[in-house]
């Protein structure tokens, strides 16, 4: 039995940082680049249409925006709006599509190169405007930008940004420990403050407006603005490893399935340096209202390199260093899914079909879909088949039919027995 393989949805002619779905349109946005070394390599944020052909989730390239000389490390996504951290900088840009009029759309099409062939999924027609959804332009501006990190070092970078709830802030955090808050879509500062003594790590904002933030210095906070709330502690109800120390790597707020309030904090926690006898990673979940930990399980000695939290708080992402992709049920922490080495290098971003939107129609009859990009400049797709349930009234039934054919049994054994 051969190795399982994860279709190959699109490949990128710059290597590939970071990814995010947009469910109205049903857009995958995947961004990356060479950075400003004269390689040859370019920068850009490409648009890919999401399409269900001949029942195979299908992407072909819709548009693609040019970034210069700056690679986009990190993405969020609100709407129309991209925050996309470039260098030690947040550029925002603003999408929109519209239908093209006349004989333009064909046009356009004839010039549009399609994107390069895929694996696994539905052969596309010939022709970019074939690959496309019929005369759909995409329209890209650049809003404002903004410097948002200051860190003394060489290689100063914004290594993360998310977006707050309701879309009218961005909390950035890079090299150098600082948290800084903007408003969007002006980019006017409303807060900053030092969140750790070495480069952030990751960071989430929550419904409630409380903000995790991990570092580089072993540490998880939680605050509320610029005040600390308190601290997470992941091996207090869990493993505990004198030899070995952890650092956190990821942090993604998620629903509770079911429950409309209910709110789970995911962490990831992996080695702080790399050993020889390559230790466990570990997941815990967190409630997300006194961030006490739940649940703690080991994910492979596959050292952790992303993170992503399906919109229903159901299923969790996890890409490696390695390559690997894998889905875990968030309430058990258990693996459903898993491709070893399913990329070349470092899988550098995940993100799960939203349920929403177009979601469904893209899903089709599969439970969930999962993309990864990485530094192969691959993007790939992983389809979660529907695990089958058995309805109540057949297990009812299938009940009382085994107590019908024991009594039957009970009674030739023993006759007399009734």
């Amino acid at each position: 039995m051969g190795r399982r393989q994860a279709p190959e949805l699109y490949r990128a002619p710059f290597p590939l940082y970071a990814l995010r779905v947009d469910p109205s349109a049903g857009l995958l946005i995947v961004a990356g680049g060479g950075g400003a070394a004269k390689t040859g390599i370019r920068n850009g944020v490409h648009f890919l249409q999401l399409e269900q052909i001949d029942g195979c989730l299908s992407a072909s390239l819709l548009h693609s925006h040019d970034t210069e000389t700056r690679a986009t490390m990190n993405l969020a996504l609100a709407g129309d709006i991209l925050a996309a951290g470039q260098d030690a900088h947040c550029q925002l840009l603003r999408f929109r599509a519209h239908q093209q009029k006349g004989n333009k759309a064909e046009k356009a099409g004839s010039k549009e190169q399609g994107p390069r062939p895929r694996k696994g999924a539905a052969p596309a027609k010939k022709g970019g405007a074939a690959t496309q959804r019929e005369g759909v332009e995409l329209k890209v501006d650049n809003l404002q930008a903004v410097q948002t990190d200051f860190g003394l070092q060489k290689d100063i970078l914004q290594k993360v940004v998310c977006f707050n709830p309701d879309n009218t802030l961005i909390a950035t955090g890079g090299t150098d420990g600082h948290i800084r808050v903007w408003k969007v879509p002006t980019l006017e500062k409303v807060l900053e403050f030092k969140a750790h003594e070495d480069e952030i790590e990751d960071l989430a904002l929550g419904p409630d407006g409380k903000l995790v933030t991990l570092g580089r210095d072993r540490k998880a906070f939680v605050w509320q603005k610029d005040q600390l709330v308190t601290q997470l502690h992941w091996q207090e109800n869990g493993p505990t490893f004198s030899n070995t120390p952890y650092r956190y790597r990821a942090c993604r707020f998620g629903q509770v399935p079911d429950q409309l309030a209910g709110l789970r904090l995911f962490t990831v926690q992996i080695p702080h340096k790399h050993l020889q006898q390559h230790p466990p990673c570990y997941l815990t979940a967190w409630d997300g209202s006194t961030f006490l930990p739940l649940r703690t399980k080991s994910c492979g000695d596959e050292v952790i390199s992303c993170l992503s939290v399906s919109e229903s708080g159901t299923f969790l992402g996890l890409g490696t260093i390695t390559g690997s992709v894998a889905i875990y049920i968030a309430f058990s922490l258990q693996r459903l899914y898993y491709v070893r080495e399913s990329h070349s290098f470092v899988v550098t971003d995940v993100a799960f079909l939203p349920e929403k939107g177009r979601g469904p129609e893209l899903l089709g009859a599969h439970e969930t879909a999962l993309f990864s990009v990485a530094a192969d400049s691959r993007c790939q797709l992983h389809l979660l088949p529907s695990r089958r349930s058995v309805p109540v009234w057949l297990l009812l039934l299938l009940c009382v039919g085994l107590i019908f054919v024991t009594i039957l049994l009970l009674q030739s054994a023993f006759p007399g027995f009734l």
